[in-house]
C-alpha cells in the first residue's frame, strides 16, 4: 500500500506530530489529575435512555433487543469524517468502499444488507428509493448529536418494511440546547483535506431553543481503483461537501411542544470511469421534519409529525444518469401510561417517488397502523409489537415481535425474542436495465435472538446469539460469461440462513475506558442451487475490536484495533472474489487547551496496513485529521 500523494512523507510527519501532541497533552493532564475531584471526572453512562428500540423512552437495561448508542462524546473522535465511518467501527457491522471519501459504499448489519436496515433522521425515513440504501457516507459526523443502533428484526413490527435487519436512528444537533453559545472549527488532514464550519445555539427563558450549524469539507482523495482494475485512471478522486443543519423548538406550555429540524448535504464525488474524463457525481441528501407534541398527562403523549427526505444523484460518466428520489411521511404516534407498563400506537402514511425516465412505475404509497406494549415490573421486562403495512405496489403484510427478559439478580439478566421481518423490493431491484428482475417477490424472515447480560456500575457485558431464516432473499447473483464478465441479475434466493454471536463489553474504571467486541457470523445461501452453502458477499465470519481510553474533564484519548476476517465479494465464492483479512490500528483524542479552545486529532491505519474491502478498489494508508474549535459561551 502506498500513500497516493507525492507529499505523503510530509503528511506522515504531520500526523505523527499530531499524535505526539495529543500524547504530550495526555501526560500533562495526567500530572495534574490528582487535583481533580471525583465529582468533576466525567463518567460513562452504561444505562442510557433510548427511544429507537421501543418508540418510547426506555432504559437500555430494560430493552430486549441488542441496542448500542454512539453519543456526542464518542462522535468527537470522528471529526472530519462521515456517519459511515462511525458505523463501520460498531459491533455487528461489516462494510466495503469503492475508494476514498464520498465514493460508493455499503454496510451490512448481522448479515443483512443496508437495504434491509432502516435509517431514520430525527424519526424520518432516509434512504434512496431507487437502490434502497442510505448514503451515510455523505452525512458529516460533525452535524450529528447522537446515533442509536437497534439490532435485529424487532424494528419491522415498530417501523415497518426496510427494518428487517435493524434500525439506525441519527439525531441532529439542537434537541438538547440549554444555553446560548457559538463556535467555529477549522481542520486539516491527509490528501489535502480541509474542514471549516461554525455553529450557534440560542436558548431563552420563554422556552425557545435554536441551533444552527454549517460546514464545508473537501479532500483531493485517493485514486479510487487499483491499477489492475477495469476502468482505472491514474488520478486523485476528490470529494467536497457543504452541509447545514437547523433545529428550532418551542415549549408552548407544560403540555405542548412544537419544533422543526433539517439536515442537508450537497456534495461532489470524483470516481474512476476508464477513459471518461472528469467522471463525478453531484449529490443532494437530507431530511426535514416538523412536529407538535402534546403531553396530556404524565407518561402519556400524542405526537403529530411530518417529514420529507431527499436522495438525488446526477452522475457524469459513460453510464451516468439522474436519480431524484423523495419520501414524504406523516405519522400520528401516541403513548399511554398504564397501571402496568406502557402502551403505544400509531398510524403512518408514506409516499415514495422517483423522478427518472428509467422506471415504468416511479411512485408508491404505504399506509400503516401499529401498536405495542412494554413493561418492566419486579424482575421482568417484556415487549410486544404488531404492525400492518399496505404497500400499493406489493400488497399488505403483517409483522410482529415478542420478547422477554428476566433479571436473575441486580447484575445478571437473560432474555429472548422472536420477530417477523418483511422488505419490499426497491425500484432498482425490479428494473432490468440495472440488473433487476420485475418478477421479484418481497422478502420475509423469521428472526430469533437470545442473550445473557452482566451489568455493574463499572461495566456492561452482553453475549447475544441470533438466528435468521430468510425466505426469498433478494440478492445480486453474478453469472459471468466470456462476452460479459460482469453479467448477472437480482434474484430471490430461495432461502438464506444467518446465524451468529456478538460479544460486547465496555468498562469504566476511574478515568480509564476499555473494552471491545467480537462477532462470529455465518451468513449462507441455503437455496439448494449451485450456490448452496456459499457465504453471502461481504459478510466476514470473524470481526472484532478492542479499545482503551483515558478521559478527564479536559481530555479524551482512545486507541483501538479492529480486525476484519476473510470474506467473498460475490455469492459464487471463487478465488478471484476472495478478500483477505486485515487489521487496523487507530488513535484519536480531544483536548481543551483553554476554557474556549479545544483540539481534536485522529490518526488512522498507524501501521500503514495494505488491504482492500472490495475487489479492484483502493484504500488509504496511514492518514490523519486534526482540528481546532473555538467556543463562546
Amino acid at each position: 500500500m502506498f500513500l497516493p500523494r507525492s507529499s505523503s512523507t510530509a503528511y506522515l510527519r504531520l500526523c505523527i506530530l499530531s499524535a505526539l501532541g495529543v500524547f504530550s497533552l495526555n501526560a500533562t493532564a495526567a500530572t495534574d489529575s490528582t487535583v481533580v475531584s471525583n465529582n468533576e471526572v466525567p463518567e460513562v453512562e452504561l444505562d442510557e435512555i433510548v427511544v429507537t428500540a421501543t418508540r418510547t423512552p426506555t432504559k437500555t437495561s430494560n430493552v430486549i433487543a441488542q441496542t448500542r448508542v454512539v453519543d456526542s462524546e464518542e462522535l468527537k473522535h470522528y471529526q472530519g469524517q462521515s456517519a459511515f465511518e462511525v458505523l463501520k467501527q460498531q459491533p455487528g457491522i461489516s462494510h466495503y468502499t469503492n475508494g476514498g471519501m464520498g465514493t460508493t459504499s455499503n454496510f451490512y448489519m448481522r448479515g443483512y444488507d443496508s437495504k434491509q436496515i432502516l435509517v431514520l433522521i430525527d424519526g424520518i425515513r432516509y434512504s434512496s428509493v431507487s437502490n434502497g440504501g442510505a448514503a451515510l457516507n455523505l452525512l458529516p459526523a460533525d452535524q450529528i448529536d447522537r446515533i442509536e443502533i437497534l439490532y435485529g428484526a424487532s424494528g419491522s413490527s415498530i417501523y415497518g418494511a426496510d427494518a428487517m435487519g435493524g434500525v439506525i436512528q441519527i439525531f441532529t444537533k439542537g434537541s438538547n440546547v440549554d444555553q446560548s453559545s457559538m463556535s467555529v472549527t477549522a481542520g486539516v488532514g491527509s490528501n489535502d483535506q480541509y474542514l471549516y464550519g461554525a455553529s450557534a445555539q440560542f436558548a431563552n427563558s420563554t422556552g425557545t431553543t435554536l441551533s444552527l450549524s454549517a460546514s464545508h469539507n473537501e479532500s483531493d482523495g485517493i485514486s479510487a481503483k487499483l491499477p489492475s482494475a477495469s476502468g482505472y485512471n491514474k488520478d486523485e478522486d476528490g470529494f467536497e461537501s457543504d452541509n447545514v443543519s437547523i433545529a428550532l423548538n418551542q415549549r408552548i406550555n407544560d403540555q405542548w411542544l412544537a419544533g422543526v429540524s433539517a439536515l442537508y448535504s450537497k456534495s461532489t464525488t470524483d470516481f474512476d470511469d476508464g477513459s471518461y474524463e472528469n467522471a463525478h457525481a453531484d449529490q443532494e441528501n437530507g431530511s426535514a421534519q416538523a412536529y407538535v407534541d402534546w403531553n396530556y398527562m404524565p407518561g402519556s403523549s400524542l405526537k403529530l409529525q411530518y417529514g420529507h427526505s431527499i436522495d438525488k444523484s446526477d452522475s457524469s460518466s459513460q453510464y451516468g444518469g439522474v436519480f431524484d428520489t423523495k419520501q414524504d411521511q406523516i405519522s400520528l404516534l401516541g403513548q399511554h401510561q398504564l397501571s402496568i407498563g406502557q402502551g403505544f400506537y400509531g398510524i403512518e402514511y408514506l409516499n415514495q417517488s422517483l423522478d427518472s425516465s428509467a422506471y415504468e412505475i416511479d411512485d408508491r404509497d404505504v399506509t400503516s397502523a401499529f401498536f405495542g406494549y412494554v413493561f418492566d415490573i419486579n424482575q421482568f421486562d417484556a415487549q410486544a409489537n404488531l404492525r400492518y403495512d399496505d404497500n400499493s405496489q406489493y400488497g399488505d403484510e403483517t409483522t410482529y415481535n415478542l420478547g422477554g427478559a428476566y433479571h436473575i439478580n441486580p447484575d445478571w439478566r437473560i432474555g429472548t425474542s422472536y420477530a417477523k421481518g418483511f422488505r419490499a423490493p426497491t425500484f432498482n431491484d425490479i428494473y432490468p436495465g440495472y440488473g433487476g428482475n420485475p418478477d421479484l417477490k418481497p422478502e420475509t424472515s423469521d428472526n430469533y435472538e437470545a442473550f445473557i447480560e452482566y451489568s455493574t456500575p463499572l461495566q456492561s457485558t452482553r453475549l447475544t446469539g441470533y438466528y435468521n431464516d430468510v425466505e426469498d432473499l433478494i440478492s445480486y447473483v453474478a453469472t459471468p460469461t466470456t462476452a460479459n464478465p460482469y453479467a448477472g441479475a437480482t434474484q430471490n434466493v430461495d432461502k438464506a440462513e444467518i446465524k451468529g454471536l456478538t460479544l460486547t463489553s465496555d468498562w469504566t474504571v476511574d478515568n480509564y475506558l476499555f473494552g471491545g467486541s467480537y462477532d462470529y457470523q455465518q451468513a449462507e445461501d441455503n437455496s439448494g442451487g449451485s450456490n448452496d452453502g456459499n457465504y453471502l458477499p461481504y459478510r466476514p465470519e470473524h470481526k472484532g475490536l478492542v479499545y482503551v481510553g483515558y478521559r478527564l474533564p479536559s481530555l479524551d484519548i482512545r486507541a483501538e484495533y479492529q480486525y476484519v476476517g476473510d470474506y467473498y465479494s460475490r455469492i459464487t465464492n471463487t478465488d478471484a472474489q476472495f478478500i483477505d483479512n486485515y487489521g487496523l490500528l487507530n488513535i484519536s483524542g480531544s483536548y481543551e487547551l483553554t476554557d474556549n479552545l479545544s483540539m481534536t486529532a485522529r490518526l488512522n491505519n498507524i501501521t500503514n496496513e495494505s488491504y482492500i474491502t472490495d475487489i479492484g478498489y483502493n484504500t488509504d494508508g496511514t492518514n490523519f485529521f486534526t482540528s481546532l474549535t473555538y467556543n463562546w459561551h
